[in-house]
């Protein structure tokens, strides 16, 4: 990979790890109610289950999705349905507390395959290999690419657990958690449909 595609791939992996999404609403919502430390996990299983995504997609898995299009509709639906979930259980939690009964962070592989049903997480691992892996580059650039997704994504995925953290002190109310918690589960809900819109097979 030459100096300047890697350049233009760290301004990808910027811009798409660190906007809003899937991974990037669960993190806020989880740094709210958790606080940033027993979310750390969550971030490392982001940044870790997605490079393993783009390895998959560089050595070959790609492929297949092309010659097997049905795989790539169900995992779309079956990512959905369980972001739905994921929706509902954000707007029924019911503390922020660090030791809130009942209720945890997502683990680290939890959140690491978590990658294989989030429409954005897809978006992001074919762009990366279609267009910053020239032909031809072998497994090098894949390990690259998936190695620097890695170093620009925990950053992003840090500083959104971050600013849920941050927001703690006004949720302290559980009508002011409520009402955060709502508009967290509303918006990841709200997130799929540009995604599964738009999404298709490289």
């Amino acid at each position: 990979m030459t100096p300047d595609l890697l350049l233009a791939f760290v301004l990808f992996a910027f811009a798409t790890a660190g906007t809003p999404g899937p991974n990037n609403m669960m993190l806020l919502a989880s740094g709210a109610n958790f606080g940033f430390r027993r979310t750390i996990l969550h971030i490392l299983g982001i940044s870790v289950g997605l490079a393993v995504m783009v390895v998959a997609m560089g050595l070959g898995l790609s492929g297949l999705f092309r010659a097997v299009p049905v795989l790539h509709d169900i995992l779309k639906w079956a990512g959905a349905a369980y972001m739905l979930w994921l929706a509902w259980k954000i707007a029924t939690a019911t503390g922020v507390s660090d030791r809130s009964a009942g209720s945890r962070p997502m683990s680290f592989l939890q959140a690491a395959g978590f990658q294989w049903l989030n429409p954005k997480a897809w978006a992001m691992a074919l762009g990366a290999v279609t267009t910053y892996t020239p032909e031809g580059s072998g497994a090098l650039a894949v390990l690259v690419v998936a190695g620097t997704f890695m170093l620009v994504g925990a950053p992003c995925s840090a500083a959104w657990a971050g600013f849920g953290q941050g927001l703690r002190p006004f949720l302290d109310r559980p009508a002011a958690l409520r009402a955060f918690n709502l508009t967290m589960a509303v918006l990841l809900v709200a997130s799929l449909y540009p995604l599964l819109h738009t999404l298709k097979p490289a």
